[in-house]
């Protein structure tokens, strides 16, 4: 059996409930589905170590938003709102906040962190030299830390170091993802409390950033731009009833990743709408007030 790639706890989750074997009820694994601002918001916690292993997932928490009807309607405040609520069930409600972003900006797919953070206020230093006009908010300091290909330095040690200097509440890394849909490519934004591994989305596994590396909560801000073309080819030939497939056969374009055509303004769309649902988040502002201020 080909093993599926996917990032996301949900689709973990619905490749598990598809599997021939397992029928009953996933022990260790909790999910709910409710709407919000009219989009759907998928709940999964992973309770313990038998639900971590059966969604190859860690334990915690992880909420799937699906913007495809706001993106289809050009409803950006809406899109805003519904993920900034769910970064704020995770984040802790005081405290300064080191928001990374992940990625080569380089590599149009990879650049979900880059094009995050040019949509970010950063407040740091303005608070240190204007207390009493920057003194109400949230102190937010903002790294992208490139790829070890360009800088020759492991991410994982340049937010370690950073994160000791700064000693924020939490961590917020923003990366991009792969998913098993390519229905899903650039419309799901995954928030968990779980950390985050760079580069994972394409097998190219860097050391983590979660609570255990870093000392500090890191909740993980991701959105799924690519997708296996093993997974892909998987995924159409079962659609089309064919059951008898050679994992071996399909294993030959596990290096290969498929992407919109036009990953380049999607891209550039969700790294707004991620960045402003972090300013909407923790500075209480209004979009137009967010606007101003980065303008």
């Amino acid at each position: 059996m080909l093993a599926k790639r996917t990032d996301l706890a949900l689709e973990a989750r619905e490749l598990w409930q598809e599997s021939a074997e397992n029928t009953g009820r996933l022990s260790g694994v909790r999910a709910k589905t409710s709407r919000q601002e009219g989009c759907p918001v998928t709940k999964v916690e992973i309770l313990n170590d038998r639900g971590a292993k059966a969604l190859g997932k860690p334990c915690g928490r992880y909420f799937s938003v699906d913007l495809k009807e706001c993106l289809h309607r050009r409803d950006f405040d809406r899109a805003v709102r519904v993920v900034g609520r769910q970064l704020r069930l995770l984040t802790p409600r005081e405290g300064s906040l080191l928001i990374v972003g992940l990625g080569n900006a380089a590599m149009t797919p990879d650049a979900i962190g880059p094009l995050t953070a040019q949509h970010l206020l950063v407040t740091r230093h303005l608070i240190s030299a204007l207390p009493e006009q920057f003194g109400a908010f949230r102190d937010v300091a903002v790294l992208t830390p490139g790829v070890l290909g360009s800088t020759g330095i492991e991410t994982a040690e340049a937010v370690r170091s950073l994160a000791a200097q700064l000693c924020p509440a939490a961590v917020i890394a923003v990366d991009a993802l792969a998913s098993r849909r390519m229905s899903r490519l650039c419309t799901t934004v995954q928030i968990s409390d779980s950390g985050i591994v760079p580069g994972s989305g394409v097998g190219n596994h860097r050391h983590a950033l979660n609570k255990e590396t870093l000392g500090v909560p890191v909740i993980a801000l991701g959105v799924p731009t690519v997708v296996d073309a093993a997974t892909v080819a998987a995924d159409l030939l079962e659609e089309n009833g064919i059951t008898e497939i050679s994992p071996e056969r399909l294993q030959k374009g596990s290096n290969v990743f498929v992407t919109p055509r036009d990953i380049d303004a999607q891209v550039r769309q969700i790294g707004k709408i991620l960045g402003y649902a972090i300013n909407w988040a923790f500075q209480e502002l209004e979009m137009d007030e967010i606007t101003t201020l980065l303008s």
